[in-house]
């Protein structure tokens, strides 16, 4: 009985400390994730700062330009409701500095002549996009149509014929034609529940020991 006990019991260690460890690393991914989320809707409710290069990623800031209307392009396909729409990339032009695509917000696609296009200097507050990374899975963009399905400001930029920063903004504001951002994106934040898994498989396993300690004593 106890030659058994003690095989179960050496068997079960490594996999009762990968449980733990896994268990105590969503906890510390927790942490950070709650202190990331909060520390995003400080920024959201603080006014937004003049842009600065680089950028922190996510951070609220406000830039002035003037809009290259010539060259917008299209982001991504969003429905709402009804209507079929997108995301308006539009250029920001900048005095000594290289230009930046500005996600202007959603716009239904068989209304994109009744966007509103601003002339002459223009103040635009919003939150940075450092961009995305392509994968396998992405659409491939029309860039003869200038509809594009990554956020990736190098190769929109190059695509559109102007050399742009390495991130964008996405606008904040609020309801309109664009619709722009009204929030700063938070990421899910899943760890606490992740964590109690991890933990409940290793006290689960301890019990399993348990009961098979008592049956084999019972036995014995």
């Amino acid at each position: 009985m106890r030659r058994s006990f003690l095989i179960a019991t050496l068997a079960s260690l490594p996999v009762l400390g990968v449980l733990l460890f896994l268990g105590t690393w969503q906890v510390e991914r927790l942490h950070w994730k709650t202190d990331l989320i909060a520390r995003i809707a400080a920024a959201e409710a603080a006014p937004a700062i003049p842009l600065r290069d680089p950028p922190e990623p996510l951070a609220k800031v406000r830039v002035t330009g003037r809009f290259d209307h010539a060259r917008e392009a299209i982001l991504g396909v969003e429905p709402r409701g009804n209507q079929l729409g997108a995301h308006l990339v539009t250029p920001m032009l900048r005095d000594g500095a290289p230009a930046i695509l500005v996600n202007r917000g959603w716009v239904p696609i068989d209304r994109r002549g009744s966007v509103a296009r601003p002339e002459g200097e223009v103040t635009v507050e919003g939150w940075v996009h450092p961009g995305d990374r392509r994968n396998a899975f992405s659409a491939t963009d029309d860039v003869a149509g200038r509809r594009f399905y990554t956020f990736d400001p190098p190769a929109i930029g190059a695509a559109l014929g102007l050399p742009v920063a390495s991130y964008g903004i996405v606008a904040m504001g609020g309801p309109g034609t664009p619709d722009p951002a009204r929030a700063l994106p938070r990421p899910t934040n899943n760890h606490l529940g992740y964590a109690i898994t991890w933990y409940g498989l290793a006290v689960s396993l301890v019990l399993v020991l348990a009961a098979f300690a008592l049956r084999r004593r019972s036995q014995a």
